[in-house]
């Protein structure tokens, strides 16, 4: 099974202080046999984004679901 992780580079999100940041926005993770069917179960998943305006949608294949932890006021 692969799993893939859904960005966009389209819209804004907002830093904790409240300012605008143009960057990659996560729409989603998701799981399949092949990059066609994982975007039908994100989408089956997240019926809501059929509903927002995004369109352009990248699909990056991830190695594993391992998820690691950093910050970024402790990164000397």
């Amino acid at each position: 099974m692969k799993h893939f992780i859904f960005l966009t580079q389209e819209g804004l999100t907002k830093t904790p202080d409240d300012t605008d940041v143009e960057n990659l926005q996560v729409l989603g993770i998701s799981k399949g046999d092949n990059k066609e069917k994982v975007f039908e179960n994100l989408i089956k998943e997240n019926e809501y984004l059929r509903q927002t305006d995004f369109d352009e949608v990248v699909a990056m294949e991830l190695v594993d679901e391992k998820q690691h932890y950093f910050s970024l006021k402790k990164h000397d």
